[in-house]
């Protein structure tokens, strides 16, 4: 049959076309290189080594298992570390003995240890200007009752400006000095806040928090009073890079810098010192220092591993939230998308073509009763189904397969029935008939080889929905059983670890990819098949 079609002049032809629409023909291959990588996977990622040479012996534990008791004599059947193996004192005993690992050494499965993972060894400390704020309470004739940390501002002690008038420092308008008026006669007000300019001209935001009816009038109304940085002033940041002998890479340290760190007082200095060398242990909460009569806050910061983890040298497209390679992952999760793409369509095209054939051959009465059934059997709601199923059962690659399969080919028995109904009168079936054949060849060997253009020109649209779906269960958690490889499960992950940008880049990449892929092929198939090289309309 296969010959027959290689050698058929209409086969011949639908090929050239095919071939002519570049994108497609391309993709074609690529999608079908792809897949072949991903099929070998094993070679390419993998825990395993390919190849031990260990004490005058050589393995392969890619093709075959070793008991780790082949390797350390401990009795264990369990399958080896050949990680800790290889860095083991027993095997560096023997200058002969080594190990040939895959391109990359880990598989989907294997959980890295984070000591394994190379990062920068400092801490940095940041120092971040922050605005002066403080509170004043006035009374009804504007002295100033209590001030705290208002001194600052106006280059007094907070003590020292009791008994005297705010309008000494800050002129109040008629709009402040209205909103404190209605506080002070208990009549609910809003939040205010207005910019102010004390008389040494510096900048200041008062305001007033709302205020609900009391049942006397207050003695008191608070003020806050927040400092206006300068443009250049309001997001300065110094940085100082400390290693664990506690001493400051001054290449990365730039002048301003260096200068704030020489205005900074000795105690503070000693202070931040004891807090950068906790910091290398556990984490340290931020704290807020002085430095020359300005607020500044000092962040600690280390790149600690924690899972997920972003793409380092080894781990090229980072670590999810288990530890384990993305780019493993992901390699092995196209081998899953696209095998149960093509079994899903294959197994539903199957279906498909036989309920459909047997609607369109013999039509009357069984076309409508079996038309009437598929209707009712449309009408199930196949997440429940798949959700019942897979609580009973447990979820598989088994069962998710038999649940869509027979849901999924009622679309493709629709346009089987319609090809069988327009072919079962033509002169060749009739003929056919008339020769005695038995209807099962008249249906495969005589009509279906004539009807087979609606199979294949929706089988790569098929493929492409059938991965979209089996992502979409899986970044619901309904598809496959963790911990297998799975671009929706990736996704599911990046919903968790929202800054984790790795976790929703390169699946969501890797899935738009193939998909695309996927409707170049099927819109270059669809092409060769049209009977019409070039349409317009007129």
């Amino acid at each position: 049959m296969i010959a027959g079609l290689i050698k058929n002049p209409l086969a011949l032809k639908r090929l050239q076309r095919f071939k002519e629409i570049k994108r497609a023909y391309y993709a074609c291959w690529i999608l079908a290189i792809v897949y072949a990588v991903s099929l070998g996977a094993e070679l390419f990622c993998n825990s395993e080594p390919l190849y031990v040479r260990f004490n005058g012996r050589s393995y392969y534990p890619v093709f075959k298992f070793y008991p780790d008791n082949v390797f350390t004599g401990s009795g264990k059947q369990t399958r080896p570390d050949y990680h800790q193996l290889a860095l083991s004192a027993m095997f560096k005993a023997n200058p002969d003995n080594y190990m040939l690992f895959t391109l990359l050494p880990y598989g989907p499965l294997a959980s890295i240890d984070p000591q394994t993972i190379q990062v920068a060894d400092e801490v940095e400390l940041r120092l971040t200007a922050q605005p002066l704020v403080g509170t004043v309470n006035i009374a009804p004739d504007g002295r100033i009752k209590r001030a705290f940390r208002l001194g600052p501002f106006l280059g007094k002690k907070d003590r020292e400006l009791r008994g005297q008038l705010l309008t000494d420092y800050y002129p109040m308008g008629a709009t402040l000095q209205q909103a404190v008026e209605r506080r002070f006669a208990n009549q609910p007000s809003g939040a205010f806040a207005i910019r102010l300019e004390s008389k040494t001209g510096r900048p200041v935001q008062i305001l007033l928090s709302p205020f609900k009816q009391r049942s006397r009038s207050p003695r008191t109304v608070r003020l806050t009073i927040r400092q206006i940085l300068p443009p250049e002033q309001a997001n300065q940041r110094a940085s100082l890079f400390y290693n664990r002998h506690l001493e400051i890479d001054t290449s990365r340290t730039t002048q301003a810098a260096a200068q704030l760190w020489q205005q900074t007082g000795a105690s503070t200095r000693e202070e931040l010192h004891r807090l950068v060398q906790n910091r290398f242990l556990d984490p340290v909460e931020r704290m807020t220092v002085t430095i020359a009569g300005k607020i500044y806050t000092a962040d600690f910061i280390k790149e600690d591993v924690r899972f997920p983890f972003r793409p380092v040298k080894g781990h090229w497209l980072g670590l999810d939230n288990a530890g384990r390679d993305v780019l493993a992952r992901v390699l092995y999760g196209l081998r899953t998308s696209m095998t149960f793409g093509l079994l899903l369509v294959v197994v539903s095209m199957v279906l498909g073509i036989i309920v459909g054939a047997v609607q369109g051959y013999y039509a009357g009465a069984i076309d409508i009763i079996s038309q009437r059934l598929i209707e009712i059997w449309s009408a199930l709601p196949f997440l429940y189904i798949m959700i019942l199923l897979g609580s009973i059962y447990g979820r598989s690659f088994t069962l998710l397969l038999i649940c869509y399969g027979i849901f999924n080919w009622i679309g493709i028995s629709y346009y089987m029935r319609a090809e069988f109904l327009r072919l079962r009168k033509q002169p060749f079936v009739e003929a056919a008939k008339c020769m005695g054949i038995p209807a099962r060849k008249v249906i495969f060997r005589h009509i279906l080889p004539n009807g087979l253009i609606p199979i294949v020109t929706f089988f790569p649209f098929s493929l492409v929905g059938a991965i979209g779906s089996l992502a979409a269960l899986d970044y619901l958690g309904f598809g496959l059983p963790p911990p297998t490889p799975s671009w929706g499960e990736l996704l599911a992950q990046a919903q968790v670890y929202r800054w984790a940008w790795w976790l929703i880049l390169y699946p969501s990449l890797a899935l738009f990819i193939v998909m695309l892929l996927g409707v170049f092929v099927g819109e270059g198939i669809r092409n060769a098949y049209d009977p019409k090289r070039y349409t317009r309309l007129e």
